[in-house]
């Protein structure tokens, strides 16, 4: 990233894998190269990767830096194109978070960078480029993409759709393999990923569930104005009464991972989009749960991140939603001062949002 000499801007940085180094530091304003636009921060979603970075557990700066801007779920103004990219000043606009390997393997080659074979992508905010978590920041006109001004207060949005835009196709890929019908649908967790499944889950006329322990609060609402039922009780308790065809399991929480696994309808897709933590076992019945899946012809996969025409996909399921609902799953803003607040997060909060403005 180049810099603009002796200009600076306010960023949320952290020192990858230093608990605590989380600040909201003075660094130098980046200077768009060539291709790629330069953006005024308007605001960024905090997410669980933001907060696992902060706390220590992974991120990398890029080469030769030792801080990390954060920040991947962006949301920004064009302040300079260059001609001929397709971007005008004023525009609304998204960066995608993920570059392809330089190899690149095969998969990296065919634009499906989401997909990365050897692991050497680099993602803003995370692994070796630097986030959007800034007063400004670049971004390559290749991977921006631009939204429409009615999606300004909620445009931050569109990263974490992406996620859920990539599970559904797989979903309906899988599905293919065979007649497939879906009628109903069990999303377990009313977390920001849960609740945009349940979206996309809505918007395809499925019966939607959503398992949440939390019984009061802007999470059952939220289910209840998508047409949705909220269930608080176990996953087990909740497919019995969905019989979903399709379990998106969102917590990473083990005991649910296994439970998904194992209620659902016969011929069911089960999409783990939660991340668990480690050194936590639970005792299973493995031949049991391997059983079913085999004689039930059910399919279990993993999915993360996202490429171009997911975003595209997510930005298209935006526009379609309910702007109320959508501005709902922003329960707390904050300056970008007081950034640091948005790592902790309550149990019924949903979205968590910084201003960069």
């Amino acid at each position: 990233m180049m810099t603009a000499e002796g200009i600076i801007m306010r960023a949320l940085t952290v020192v990858p894998r230093q608990a605590g180094s989380l600040a909201v530091s003075e660094v130098p304003e980046p200077v768009a190269g060539e291709g790629e636009l330069l953006v005024d921060g308007l605001a960024l979603g905090v997410c669980g990767t933001d907060r696992e970075i902060a706390g220590g557990q992974y991120g990398w700066a890029p080469a030769g830096e030792e801080r990390l801007i954060l920040g991947h779920e962006s949301l920004g103004r064009v302040r300079e194109a260059p001609a001929g990219s397709g971007f005008d000043p004023g525009d609304l606009v998204v960066g995608i978070v993920r570059r392809p390997d330089p190899v690149p393997c095969g998969a990296c080659a065919h634009g499906e960078f989401d997909m990365c074979r050897n692991g050497r992508y680099r993602e803003h905010g995370i692994k070796e480029i630097h986030g959007y978590g800034s007063q400004r920041w670049t971004v390559e006109a290749d991977y921006a993409v631009r939204l429409d001004p009615s999606l300004e207060d909620v445009g931050m949005l569109v990263e974490p759709t992406t996620v859920v835009a990539k599970a559904w196709e797989h979903i309906e890929h899988i599905g293919r393999r065979a007649w497939f019908e879906p009628r109903s649908v069990l999303v377990a967790g009313a977390g920001p990923i849960g609740l945009l499944a349940a979206l996309l889950g809505a918007q395809r006329g499925l019966d939607v569930h959503v398992l949440d322990r939390v019984e009061r609060g802007p999470k059952p609402k939220l289910v209840a104005a998508l047409g949705a039922t909220y269930h608080t009780g176990s996953l087990p308790e909740a497919a019995a009464k969905a019989d979903p065809d399709i379990v998106i399991e969102a917590t990473g929480v083990p005991r649910l991972v296994l439970d998904a696994m194992a209620n659902n309808a016969a011929a069911g897709v089960v999409c783990l989009t939660g991340v668990s933590p480690t050194g936590r076992p639970v005792e299973v019945d493995a031949g049991s749960l391997n059983r079913g899946i085999v004689l039930q012809n059910d399919v279990v996969f993993g999915t993360v991140n996202a490429n171009h025409r997911h975003y595209r996909q997510a930005v298209h399921a935006l526009g379609e939603a309910d702007h109320a609902w959508l501005a709902g799953l922003v329960t707390r803003r904050l300056p970008l001062e007081r950034a640091q607040e948005a790592f902790e997060q309550g149990e019924d909060e949903v979205k968590v949002v910084v201003d960069l403005a």
